[in-house]
């Protein structure tokens, strides 16, 4: 979502660094911390990349639609998959992608081979990938390519009218977040070719971050609080009324190929776009994670809809401390760090965080992402102990022999090593509560 600018003292210390810190071969989305817990390292399964484009016929122009007239397109959705690649595929891939400053271009290094064969001998579930507003699909890029290594086939949007370089009216965001992820999972289940063959889309999981996350809840079951169609951020003439709870049309989204979701720093109900009755609605499997001083969902609204989620079992992992980019963006790209006449703000303000370590978040998420993408979408049941944790990870007791095997009085959280257990709160709640 938004971004406060910084002071320019920026504009000093960012040039000092820059002068004296390389360029080459720092912006890597793949990196592990020797910290990370468990299940954050990268999977055994070589990893390939692609790039598509699928268009959704016949959808709402909300840009060019007034209150006199309702005019429709054809919606064109770009999509980065990652996928298991064939055995022997050499690793290693760059992606050219545009900061949040669209003027800005740069590079980044991850581990997918471009185009590379997939792994033909079996299929894998779907992930969905969702970014904020404005973002891209490179955005969480080093999820899909970790999620892809653990046996996933992953699909990361760039949502029309959101993206860094085609951010237009919010309106058309609000309306068609839901709508996008539904396609894409739709297009990716009557994809032809190798990769289409490995891509198992009766079993799905979603993952959207601020922007994305609202869609994920509402296409999960949340609808929408009645009234909000009428609310002047809304798109024209009633129509975001498609995703409001108790429409036939919000309860045609939902979609029981979808076997999980996982919300990171939802955006809505800090605007009231969910009421209790709507957010009950939610039938899916969540993990919602979030900052502690998130001050664009705010952190007290994406507790109330981790409260109010009454209809699913969901879990809430909390970042102590870390604002919106909890969780989600990749790390600052360099360039990013140069102060940007077109923002007011260098670029780096959306992508890091002023107390957390990016990469350190992104492993943490890819940990418990794994583990609840495995119990849900494989299910592997012996992924839920990492899912069952004392609330505080600060409280837990790290005790082991000298021989490393856990004592009976080990309650320290399962994959994460001594003394890493600190700044984070993990809560689970079952359906009805």
């Amino acid at each position: 979502m938004f971004v406060k600018p910084l002071t320019h003292f920026w504009k000093i210390a960012v040039s000092l660094t820059l002068a004296a810190t390389p360029l080459v071969a720092q912006d890597r989305i793949d990196l592990i911390r020797p910290d990370a817990p468990a299940l954050a390292p990268y999977g055994a399964l070589p990893i390939g990349v692609t790039t598509r484009t699928f268009e959704h016929k016949d959808q709402i122009d909300v840009l060019n639609s007034t209150e006199d007239a309702l005019e429709r397109y054809d919606r064109p959705l770009t999509v980065e998959i990652w996928y298991p690649a064939a055995e022997g595929s050499p690793q290693g891939g760059t992606y050219e992608t545009e900061l949040r400053d669209p003027s800005i271009t740069v590079t980044l290094t991850g581990r997918a081979a471009r185009d590379a064969p997939p792994k033909a001998d079996d299929t894998y579930p779907l992930v969905v990938i969702s970014h904020g507003y404005p973002g891209n699909r490179i955005l969480l890029s080093h999820l899909g390519e970790n999620l892809a290594s653990k046996g996933y086939v992953v699909a990361s949007i760039d949502h029309t009218d959101s993206t860094y370089s085609d951010q237009a009216a919010f309106g058309s965001t609000l309306l068609n977040r839901p709508i996008d992820q539904r396609f894409v999972i739709d297009s990716m289940a009557t994809l032809e070719g190798p990769i289409g063959a490995i891509t198992d889309a009766d079993t799905t999981g979603v993952v959207g971050y601020s922007m994305g996350g609202y869609g994920a809840l509402i296409f999960g079951g949340a609808g929408l609080a009645q009234g909000v169609e009428a609310s002047p951020f809304a798109p024209p003439q009633g129509t975001l009324i498609h995703n409001v709870a108790g429409t036939d049309t919000h309860e045609a989204l939902i979609d029981d190929r979808v076997k999980a979701i996982i919300s990171i720093g939802p955006w809505g109900r800090n605007y009231g776009l969910w009421d209790d009755t709507g957010l009950a609605g939610l039938r899916k499997p969540t993990l919602m994670m979030a900052g502690e001083v998130d001050d664009v969902s705010i952190y007290t609204a994406m507790r109330e809809i981790f409260d109010n989620t009454t209809g699913t079992d969901r879990h809430l992992l909390t970042f102590e401390n870390a604002n919106h980019n909890a969780a989600a963006p990749i790390p600052a790209p360099m360039a990013s760090w140069h102060p940007s006449e077109t923002l007011g703000f260098p670029p780096f303000d959306h992508y890091a965080d002023a107390v957390w370590d990016t990469v350190r978040m992104n492993n943490i998420t890819q940990h418990f992402s794994t583990a609840f993408l495995d119990l849900h979408l494989k299910g592997d049941e012996d992924k839920a102990a990492f899912l069952d944790l004392v609330t505080n990870a600060k409280d837990g007791v790290f005790s082991a022999d000298e021989d490393g095997s856990l004592k009976s009085d080990h309650t320290y959280w399962k994959g994460f090593p001594d003394r890493t257990g600190v700044g984070l709160r993990f809560e689970t709640k079952i359906q009805g509560d």
